[in-house]
């Protein structure tokens, strides 16, 4: 990744996918926005929004240019995990079902390992499989009325989508297996309390829209590494950890991005020594 921070000018808004895609890509500058895009179905996932969130996912991990990206949902739903009616009615069977996860499941790699920030602003159900696609995101803004719910064990199913890596890693094992393992919903300020999300807004669109901007704002290769180091993190021995965390902060050290701020950290740390000098 460029080590040149991207352009943060927003004016010009780029649809790479027609409207009536049930994942929806837009690219306004440096800024990437995902939405999920099945409003009539609670943007339940189906084999076909499968293939296409794997197809964004996979576009927006590649592309250097992207400095942040919301990921939001249409409709009155954030995502109510996976379409079970269309799984019932088609025939599925559990090879099918399986593969259908490891079609999500690379999207989800795909952001969750990309060196970019990611900003989720979520409204109504979050239930199911919609937990992992959420926790993709490294910073979560919901709704007051967002309402966040298990349901595998209700109609006899486990975890996909990374919920069981990514849940416990969110709010810890306990309250994790509380969720999974007890028909509870948690309203947004519970989620809130939990760690589940970082914030409650009543317009969460606007709020991620003011992150995402902060961070292109900003330095904004830094906290796609910040990001990066934290998310390989938990599958790293401490000592790898240390050694990515050395090698990082060297090479960001040496961009024009780092040295810009260094340099007028250190003139300001300067002025004030010699101001108290002198007073």
């Amino acid at each position: 990744m460029s080590d040149t921070a991207p352009a943060t000018d927003t004016a010009t808004a780029t649809d790479t996918a027609p409207a009536t895609d049930t994942v929806l890509l837009r690219r306004e500058g440096a800024l990437a926005r995902i939405t999920l895009n099945r409003p009539a179905s609670l943007n339940a996932v189906d084999a076909d929004m499968a293939v296409r969130w794997r197809e964004v996912a996979a576009e927006v991990a590649a592309d250097t240019s992207i400095g942040a990206v919301i990921l939001d949902a249409a409709g009155r739903a954030f995502c109510a995990g996976g379409d079970v009616v269309s799984m019932s009615t088609s025939g599925m069977g559990g090879a099918a079902v399986t593969e259908t996860a490891r079609i999500i499941h690379d999207g989800i790699a795909s952001l969750t390992g990309a060196a970019v920030p990611i900003v989720a602003a979520v409204q109504g159900a979050v239930a199911g499989g919609g937990l992992g696609i959420m926790l993709v995101a490294d910073y979560i803004v919901a709704s007051p009325s967002a309402v966040f719910v298990s349901k595998y064990a209700n109609i006899g199913l486990t975890p996909d989508l990374g919920v069981s890596t990514l849940l416990p890693a969110a709010i810890g094992q306990r309250r994790a297996l509380q969720l999974l393992l007890h028909d509870t919903a948690l309203d947004a300020a519970a989620a809130l309390d939990w760690g589940l999300v970082a914030e409650v807004a009543d317009d969460p669109a606007a709020r991620a829209q003011a992150l995402a901007d902060s961070w292109l704002a900003g330095a904004t290769r830094a906290f796609g590494q910040a990001k990066r180091l934290v998310r390989d993190g938990a599958a790293r021995s401490f000592a790898e950890n240390l050694d990515d965390e050395a090698r990082t902060i060297g090479a960001r050290f040496d961009t024009d991005e780092a040295r810009m701020r260094i340099d007028a950290f250190a003139a300001a740390s300067a002025r004030r020594t010699r101001t108290e000098e002198t007073s």
